[in-house]
């Protein structure tokens, strides 16, 4: 099979192209002129460069290939350039389905998230779920939305494309937890917060195992949830306390995590900052509740994703190696 992969030398990118060229495949790459390309050291990756709303960038990436897997994506919370993120996730969205559509690839897989379900409440839910949410909690929420309402509509019209709506994707390398991770095992995170916030988890390579088994069992138009479970964050640090021996965080109460997201809020937009804790963090944190089940993707696509506890073992392993 050849496969191009947009978004290529990212986290989940990444990891999907060194899982295709293990099985054989020949992979091409989009990437942008000012990417890092240190994730895909030691890869035979053919890359292409150019920005993900390029149409001609995107053609010369297709030429030949058989399968897309749309991974770019402008991942961030909080004071975000909204502008910015629309062009990637909603029109880079459009351009590589209207060109794969064009270039008549087989087959296309689309990586999604679970945030297009919006706001279930607390109530677990699969694919059927239609979004009861009418506002969006972020610039991400929409744009993520908008571009999944793209890849549908394209699958209505008889394009073959696939969506795998993941949860919290957690790895040794994941730009978002494993920071945090690594605090910990060196035993410099002392504070935490909403520690009953309960987080779905899917490790990286399990997400990439389920892409490829979309693009080849996946049928046109459908959603395939990709959690292995969820856990609350608390909990999170207890697992790998259990197996290292380092003290849990202590839990700040969240009448001062709120205070503190809405004193600095301001400070980051007066000094274009975008904090840590800020307003739209704190309704992640607090009072938006997604949970989904994942037993569709097992069914369906014979997905075996290692548990939850298993995945938070091995990156706490793999990140000790390294302190």
């Amino acid at each position: 099979m050849k496969a191009l992969v947009t978004g290529a030398n990212g986290f989940t990118g990444s990891h999907l192209v060194k899982a295709l060229q293990q099985r054989g495949d020949f992979v091409v790459g989009l990437v942008r002129e000012s990417s890092d390309l240190t994730r895909l050291q030691d890869t035979e990756i053919q890359l292409v460069t150019g920005d993900i709303t390029d149409r001609n960038a995107l053609r010369q990436a297709m030429q030949d290939v058989d399968t897309v897997f749309h991974t770019a994506a402008f991942v961030e919370l909080g004071l975000v350039d909204a502008a910015k993120m629309e062009r990637v996730n909603v029109e880079g969205t459009q351009a590589v389905l209207e060109v794969a559509k064009e270039m008549q690839v087989s087959k296309m897989v689309y990586c999604s998230t679970i945030g297009v379900y919006g706001d279930t409440k607390g109530e677990v839910i699969d694919e059927t779920f239609e979004r009861t949410q009418e506002h969006f909690s972020s610039a991400y929420d929409s744009t993520k939305y908008e571009a999944q309402q793209l890849v549908d509509n394209y699958a209505v019209i008889g394009f073959p494309v696939v969506s795998v709506m993941p949860s919290g994707i957690f790895g040794p390398d994941d730009p978002h937890f494993g920071p945090i991770f690594k605090l910990f095992l060196q035993g410099k995170l002392k504070l935490w917060v909403a520690g009953d916030r309960m987080t779905g988890i899917v490790h990286v390579d399990d997400l990439v195992n389920a892409m490829i088994l979309a693009a080849e069992k996946g049928e046109r138009g459908e959603h395939y949830i990709i959690s292995a479970g969820e856990i609350p964050s608390r909990e999170m640090f207890e697992i790998i306390s259990e197996q290292t021996g380092i003290s849990t965080p202590t839990e700040v109460p969240q009448p001062i995590v709120r205070l503190a997201g809405n004193i600095l809020d301001p400070i980051g937009s007066l000094l274009s900052w975008n904090p840590p804790i800020g307003k739209e963090r704190l309704h992640y944190l607090y009072d938006r509740c997604v949970r989904v089940d994942a037993t569709k993707a097992r069914e369906k696509l014979g997905w075996q994703p290692r548990s939850v506890s298993q995945t938070l073992q091995e990156i706490a392993t793999h990140l000790q190696s390294q302190v």
